[in-house]
């Protein structure tokens, strides 16, 4: 007999908790209750919702060197593409609700607007990273190459933070948490390579 996965719960629990902000959202748009500005609330709930899985896939290697933790390798993958699905709605509530497919007011934004030039570029780097997330990717690119391709998750996770900073005009404390949080996960990284590389 095969042993049953440890924590069973773990991946479907992640599935439910992942969409509970989706699920949310959408009620709280059926019953009215999204506020004054219900775009702009839409756009900032499906946007922080994105920052916070790809915050929590980003800290997964560092727990599993810092504490030993096995599990949270077991839920990078799902954390990754979850992200990179919010972010998508994100971006598609831009394009969809807020712009209506006004692609010249679209390109105008993200060419002329440094916010929504980072927060696209974190989107476009996102993308072929969650289109290689597969087990078949790996032996197609070869483990080396696509652990190199997919160090820009931190490079996404700088821009989103950037994006996020910058979105928010007046009362920055939130942003400042997030980019605390990236730059303990970076500077954990930075130590167990500086380690492995004198050894």
């Amino acid at each position: 007999m095969s042993r049953a996965a440890p924590l069973p719960w773990l991946k479907p629990g992640l599935f439910v908790g992942a969409l509970a902000p989706l699920l949310v959202m959408v009620v709280e748009a059926v019953q009215g209750n999204l506020g004054a500005n219900p775009i702009a609330e839409v756009e900032n709930v499906l946007g922080l919702a994105a920052l916070v899985l790809l915050m929590a896939s980003l800290a997964c290697t560092p727990a599993r060197r810092l504490f030993g933790w096995t599990w949270p390798a077991r839920i990078r993958r799902m954390l990754g593409l979850f992200a990179f699905f919010y972010a998508s709605l994100h971006f598609l509530a831009y394009v969809l609700v807020d712009q209506s497919l006004d692609w010249g007011r679209i390109v105008d934004d993200i060419v002329k607007r440094p916010f929504i030039t980072v927060g696209f570029a974190a989107l476009v780097l996102l993308a072929p990273l969650a289109l290689t997330s597969t087990t078949a990717s790996i032996r197609w690119l070869g483990y080396r190459r696509w652990t190199l391709l997919h160090q820009l998750t931190y490079v996404a996770g700088v821009l989103a933070v950037i994006h996020f900073f910058w979105r928010v005009k007046i009362d920055v404390s939130q942003p400042l948490v997030y980019a605390g949080i990236l730059t303990a996960l970076l500077l954990v990284r930075a130590v167990f390579w500086l380690r492995r590389a004198s050894v």
